[in-house]
């Protein structure tokens, strides 16, 4: 079975091109424009890796962390994907539990699905 990921990007066509790469290369794809719709989506589906947008609107990803707690959902790899760089934001990040952050400027969209299958190797 093949592994679900859950991009949580408020921009829209980020959102739709990282989605796009990711089902290419067999991966299904779930997908949020905000940290609330995030929250509703890995109710229904406990993603293996979810990338994480910092800045969004209705839920930012702190909020998101906040709620879902990662130390909840130990076969869950999350991954902050922003351009957001607040060393503050970064650091709450990993006190809440997420396993990488990536800037998203030094990391083109063909990088995704490097990061997510070694994401995914490490977890096996």
């Amino acid at each position: 079975m093949s592994a679900t990921i859950l991009v949580v990007e408020d921009d829209q066509p980020l959102n739709d091109a990282y989605k796009i790469i990711l089902e290419r290369a067999g991966y299904r794809v779930l997908t949020a424009l905000n940290g609330e719709e995030a929250l509703l989506a890995a109710k229904e589906t406990e993603p293996d890796v979810i990338l994480l947008d910092l800045r969004m609107p209705v839920l930012d990803g702190i909020g998101f962390l906040t709620e879902y707690d990662p130390k909840d959902h130990p076969n869950t790899a999350i991954v902050v994907f922003s351009n957001y760089d607040s060393h503050a934001d970064i650091d709450r990040a990993y006190e809440l539990g997420v396993d990488r952050y990536i800037l998203k400027a030094r990391a083109a969209p063909k990088d995704l699905l490097a990061l997510v299958e070694g994401i995914l190797e490490d977890r096996d």
